[in-house]
């Protein structure tokens, strides 16, 4: 132990290390004053404006109009453009889904889809008040009676229950 510390204390010597030392002082020559020597005989010269190549789309210059907010603008659109829409009682708009399940669905507070079906997977749960589409995210319920396990809101939005209610039947489209 000993000769640890006599090591230890004799190291710095050897590794050349120096003792710190005061920092020297700035010379006050360095903070004499100096003088330059300034004229109003030498020529002026001015900046010209931007060619056009500077100016964009929304470029603001003396002739342009801006709108007061509440005033109508003389001109643009008068009424809304109209989109061509399928008819919604030619057909249904989703692809048929790969398999159907009916059974019980119950909430837990995880905030995730649980069935027993891979992650990720694409589902559409419907109930008696609505229909919602959500991605599998965990893995569940257990018992077979049960089909599906649905974040506290999904579920109350799916049955149209009361809020003491904890099972509601549904019908579970996989996509």
């Amino acid at each position: 132990m000993l000769t640890a510390a006599l090591a230890l204390a004799a190291l710095p010597g050897l590794a050349g290390s120096i003792p710190p030392r005061p920092i020297d002082p700035v010379p006050a020559s360095a903070f004499q004053p100096l003088s330059v020597t300034a004229n109003d005989t030498r020529s002026t010269s001015s900046v010209a404006g931007f060619d056009a190549a500077f100016a964009s789309g929304g470029f603001i210059n003396a002739s342009t109009v801006l709108v007061e907010p509440g005033s109508v603008p003389l001109v643009g659109p008068v009424k809304r453009v109209a989109v061509d829409q399928p008819d919604p009682a030619s057909g249904h708009a989703r692809k048929p889904p790969r398999s159907t399940l009916r059974g019980q669905a119950t909430f837990y507070d995880n905030g995730t889809t649980a069935m027993r079906l891979p992650r990720g997977t694409t589902v559409i749960i419907c109930g008696k008040a609505r229909c919602i589409q959500r991605i599998v995210t965990d893995y569940g319920p257990i018992k077979p009676s049960r089909i599906v396990d649905l974040y506290r809101p999904d579920f109350f939005a799916i049955c149209g229950c009361p809020s003491w209610s904890g099972i509601t039947n549904v019908t579970v489209y996989v996509y």
